[in-house]
């Protein structure tokens, strides 16, 4: 049974969700606020985080921020601040998804259960990849990238985000096949999320993200992933 941490400030909304969790066969632990949410993510291990943004002392930006030093696991914000900036703001902090409120039970457990299979959806052959004389090294089996020889910690949706664009190197891949692909056919049309996560991944592995040197942008159509040599597997 998946263990889900729920910290947020509004106690219906905490008693709403533990039920909600319950009946589609999840377990529950509940916080009433970031801190507290913090000590129990410490504690429990959690296999997935739903953490709401707006909450006194500490906002769930902060509390997403510091997650993101102890865990991996998905973390889904629920907001009631549904603007671009702060849904950008979310996702580069770390965020796998986010639910609007007022949020329909349904649709948040849809995308956590999207969550969720992207963390297991793990290849069943773990192979290295190696780029360009060993410059970039896209590892399957620690799921995480190697950047000049500097390992490159990646969440779980950025790493399926990448090993996707791997995967199809010199492909163009579009922004709702990526959609597709990774987050599931419930996300089409929320290109947004593509957007957000090809740049947190530019700013982890590119040099000069400006200027980028693997993930590449062929405006309206996608992305796609070049190096100067064929891969090789090891």
């Amino acid at each position: 049974m998946p263990h889900i941490l729920v910290i947020d400030d509004d106690v219906d909304i905490l008693r709403m969700l533990k039920l909600a969790l319950a009946n589609n066969g999840f377990d529950a632990t509940l916080a009433a606020s970031g801190l507290d949410g913090l000590r129990r993510a410490y504690e429990m291990h959690p296999d997935a985080i739903i953490l709401d943004v707006m909450m006194p002392m500490h906002d769930g930006f902060e509390i997403c921020h510091r997650l993101r030093e102890m865990t991996e696991v998905p973390i889904i914000f629920l907001t009631a601040r549904g603007t671009v900036d702060d849904i950008v703001r979310g996702l580069a902090l770390g965020a796998d998804d986010y639910v609007t409120k007022p949020f329909n039970e349904k649709e948040l457990i849809s995308r956590l259960v999207a969550c969720l299979r992207r963390v297991a959806n793990k290849e069943e052959t773990p192979d290295i990849l190696v780029f360009t004389g060993g410059a970039f090294v896209l590892d399957r089996s620690r799921r995480h990238a190697v950047v000049n020889g500097e390992i490159v910690h990646l969440t779980p949706t950025e790493f399926e985000v990448l090993n996707y664009l791997v995967r199809h190197t010199g492909k163009v891949l579009s922004r709702d096949a990526i959609l597709v692909r990774v987050w599931g056919a419930e996300y089409l049309g929320e290109t947004e999320l593509v957007k957000q996560f090809i740049y947190r991944l530019r700013q982890k592995i590119e040099a000069d993200p400006s200027k980028p040197h693997f993930i590449h942008t062929v405006p309206g159509t996608g992305y796609f992933f070049e190096v100067e040599e064929t891969a090789e597997t090891v």
